[in-house]
């Protein structure tokens, strides 16, 4: 996992399929693939032209509550309603900006939301986190304690790196 509280997911994945049940759409391809450290199973829709994925291939996922680096907030986290609209502003506006904050560590970015939370699947301790980007959907299954940080209705970003 990382340092940063921002993160709230962290690990490495190989892609195991691509597409299993057959292509259901032209520029989306879902993938599904293990986890390489916390034994967790992710199934995400994901633009192929854009980041196209094939089996075997090993990507790094992150999940994110903000793009901006931690000490930037916090410097303008401080109190007083002025910093704090400037913090407001600087997480607004920072795709505008040069530095991309933690988007430029990856190579592909997706914003979305949480959208349910399943604790009915088999298995001890099992458990399933569900996103949507935008129409694109993920499904991350394992133990509750890797998704503890989760909160259903909570905004976030997916980050993807090879």
């Amino acid at each position: 996992m990382a340092d940063s509280s921002n993160i709230i997911f962290e690990d490495r994945f190989t892609v195991e399929t691509v597409d299993k049940d057959g292509k259901k759409f032209d520029r989306v391809s879902r993938i599904t693939a293990p986890s390489h450290n916390l034994q967790m199973s992710l199934t995400l829709d994901l633009a192929n032209e854009l980041y196209p994925l094939q089996e075997g291939e090993v990507f790094t996922l992150a999940i994110a509550r903000t793009l901006v680096p931690e000490e930037l907030v916090n410097e303008n986290d401080d109190e007083g309603s002025e910093n704090g609209e400037k913090s407001k502003k600087i997480k607004r506006e920072l795709w505008r900006s040069e530095n991309m904050g933690l988007g430029e560590d990856y190579d592909y970015v997706m914003f979305g939301k949480i959208y349910k939370f399943d604790d009915s699947a088999q298995g001890d301790n099992q458990t399933t986190a569900y996103f949507s980007f935008g129409g694109l959907l993920m499904a991350l299954r394992g133990s509750y304690r890797h998704l503890a940080s989760v909160v259903v209705g909570e905004n976030v970003y997916l980050l993807m790196r090879k």
